[in-house]
């Protein structure tokens, strides 16, 4: 898997993505540290098998204030949530739809939201890290593949 560059100033607006999610009766939103345990244990219960680092990820991005990821919830269900500056300050990731709720708009969402925050923190490109379909993200946000970005900053990891 690579990593993909992508302009944040050169982004889509976010509104027809958020319009989408809400008709749903989706919200998209940063959490509060109140609501940690609630998200951690969501991330770990759709995706903890498959991706075992992104509970970590997710936790070290709830740390930060304001907390460097945003969650989809309807009902108070977290149906998905998506991080920045977790691995790596200007990476964009991890990132992660339950299996019910995928098709509806809500990774969009969860893409924009996060790296329009990514350009409001002041950063001009954003990474999105270890990318399993560069096509979406090509057509989301006019992302690039990084050459040689496989396995970049992840070959620090333990036991790699």
């Amino acid at each position: 898997m690579t990593d993909m560059l992508v302009r944040l100033y050169d982004l889509p607006d976010m509104a027809s993505a958020a319009a989408t999610a809400a008709a749903a009766g989706i919200r998209i939103k940063r959490p509060l540290a109140l609501d940690t345990r609630r998200i951690l244990a969501a991330v770990a219960e759709h995706f903890g098998d498959a991706a075992p680092g992104w509970v970590d990820e997710c936790h070290a991005c709830l740390l930060r204030l304001p907390p460097t990821c945003f969650i989809a919830e309807r009902d108070a269900i977290v149906l998905g949530f998506a991080c920045y500056d977790a691995t790596a300050r200007g990476m964009f990731g991890p990132v992660g739809v339950a299996e019910p709720a995928r098709g509806t708009g809500i990774g969009r969402a969860l893409l924009l939201h996060c790296l329009h925050a990514m350009a409001a923190d002041g950063y001009a490109y954003g990474v999105i890290g270890w990318v399993h379909d560069t096509e979406y993200y090509r057509k989301a946000v006019g992302a690039m593949p990084i050459d040689g970005s496989e396995p970049g900053i992840y070959r620090r990891a333990l036991g790699r």
